[in-house]
């Protein structure tokens, strides 16, 4: 076994665990073990437990974001203080400066790629597995010989096997025209999604100060960028990876829109027509409209003026100083002052 074999081992042990699972179930309810219907269910299955797992990651990744909007305008000031800097020394400097101000905010600039990064090993844990089974062969753990044959030999519409790919297809002798047709349909929901589903978080859930920012300029080239890298990996894809990276897309937009409706960055559109949706219904805060708020100053004790004997009285007179003193304020829960001696009568 080579290296990667070893480390997407227990990935794949995992995968065929959760495959498995949902294929004994969609069984039980009657589906036919056979169908390609049934594995694709699966295969939603998969997504809908990954997805799950991953939620606080999300969340990570959502707080990540807003401490990025946050240090924006302070990363953008270091930006402008080495702008056409071009020497040695600036470029090092600029760079000590931004990982120190990255440090000191806990802001991490990969965060926002978190949950991309931890599903492309399990995205490689099923591509594995789905041509393991295509040709026959029994996997690592739950996926036994026959069910590995099932899985291999499972087709969608009962003319596009789950394992081919719109490659296999153009390269068959004669060409498999309905794979490549459905092939090249999954190509373009899986890239569209992707791409919608960035667009939506950049057109709506960054601020004006974040987008006048490079790194807002360099994350919206990756935006038209990253559709036609799946727009030509894609056709290398198994028809059951490119279900499972469409269900994972649709699952993103949907968490993504829920999360930008109800949670938006502050300075947003988002947060703008959120607002404006609360004072529709006449939910939103006088604070939220901007209202003049009264401010209530709470209302300090006066200080107490202790009482002075007269000979002390008259010794404070000679010497210009007031009469009476006030007394110092103690904390309720202490032991009283002893009174001074000279107060007494």
């Amino acid at each position: 076994m080579d290296i990667i074999g070893t480390i997407l081992w227990p990935l794949k042990w995992a995968v065929e665990l959760i495959l498995v699972a949902f294929h004994s179930f969609f069984s039980f309810v009657g589906l036919d073990p056979a169908a390609g219907l049934t594995w694709v269910f699966s295969i939603v299955g998969l997504v809908l437990v990954v997805r799950a797992l991953l939620i606080p990651l999300f969340v990570k990744q959502i707080k990540n974001q807003r401490r990025m909007m946050e240090v924006a305008p302070q990363l953008k000031k270091i930006q402008d203080k080495y702008k056409g800097k071009r020497d040695q020394m600036s470029r090092e400097a600029m760079s000590r400066e931004t990982m120190a101000l990255y440090k000191k905010t806990g802001t991490n600039p990969m965060g926002s790629c978190l949950p991309l990064l931890v599903q492309m090993p399990i995205f490689f844990a099923l591509f594995s597995v789905l041509r393991e089974a295509a040709s026959g062969k029994q996997g690592v753990g739950p996926l036994n010989q026959d069910l590995a044959s099932l899985f291999g030999d499972a087709s969608l519409f009962n003319v596009a096997p789950l394992h081919s790919s719109f490659q296999d297809a153009m390269n068959a002798t004669p060409p498999a025209v309905a794979v490549m047709v459905i092939a090249a349909i999954m190509v373009a929901l899986m890239t569209s999604s992707q791409f919608f589903t960035q667009l939506q978080i950049m057109s709506k859930n960054i601020s004006e100060e974040t987008k006048a920012s490079p790194m807002f300029k360099q994350q919206r080239i990756l935006l038209y960028l990253l559709p036609f890298v799946f727009l030509f990996s894609g056709f290398a894809f198994p028809l059951g990876v490119m279900f499972y990276w469409l269900v994972s897309n649709i699952w993103t937009m949907a968490q993504q829109f829920i999360i930008i409706r109800n949670m938006p960055m502050p300075g947003t559109e988002a947060a703008r027509e959120r607002e404006a949706r609360l004072a529709r219904k006449g939910k939103l805060d006088k604070l939220a409209k901007g209202d003049d708020t009264i401010v209530v100053e709470e209302k300090k004790p006066a200080q107490r003026q202790q009482p002075v004997g007269k000979n002390r009285a008259k010794k404070l007179a000679q010497q210009g100083k007031p009469a009476q003193q006030p007394k110092p304020q103690t904390d309720p829960d202490s032991k009283p002052n002893a009174p001074d001696s000279q107060g007494k009568k």
